[in-house]
């Protein structure tokens, strides 16, 4: 992203946008999330935002269908979540507001299927304790 990139102001209106939605989480617990791929944003702008938003401490990169990259900005609850085509190229960004992104979240069927793989592990391991 070049700094020489052009600014539209699009960056301060989103961090209004996002201060909004932060201040609603915090006062209702309703999430929201601004798709960024949507928008006409410059390079400038997306530096800019990237700038104002920072760095927290947690951060997550995976691969689920394609590279994923997850962090929380200097802002509780302010989440910059960005997926990768195979290409390397950016498929879709977004900020989310919410205490934790669905993607990094268990499914609820998934949490099922390990708790009974795990049930039936020990089952095995009881089973094969008790014959020795």
């Amino acid at each position: 992203m070049s700094e020489e990139s052009p600014r539209t102001g699009m960056a301060q209106s989103l961090l209004r946008e996002i201060a909004r939605a932060l201040a609603a989480l915090a006062e209702t617990g309703a999430c929201d999330a601004i798709d960024l791929r949507s928008l006409p944003l410059t390079g400038g702008d997306r530096a800019d935002l990237e700038t104002a938003l920072g760095r927290g401490e947690v951060a997550a990169t995976f691969d689920a269908s394609g590279q994923s990259e997850v962090w929380e900005t200097r802002h509780a609850g302010v989440w910059w979540v960005r997926h990768l085509g195979g290409d390397g190229r950016v498929a879709a960004e977004t900020i989310e507001i919410t205490p934790i992104p669905d993607i990094l979240a268990a499914h609820p069927d998934d949490i099922r299927a390990s708790a009974a793989a795990l049930m039936a592990e020990l089952a095995e391991t009881t089973e094969e304790t008790a014959h020795v």
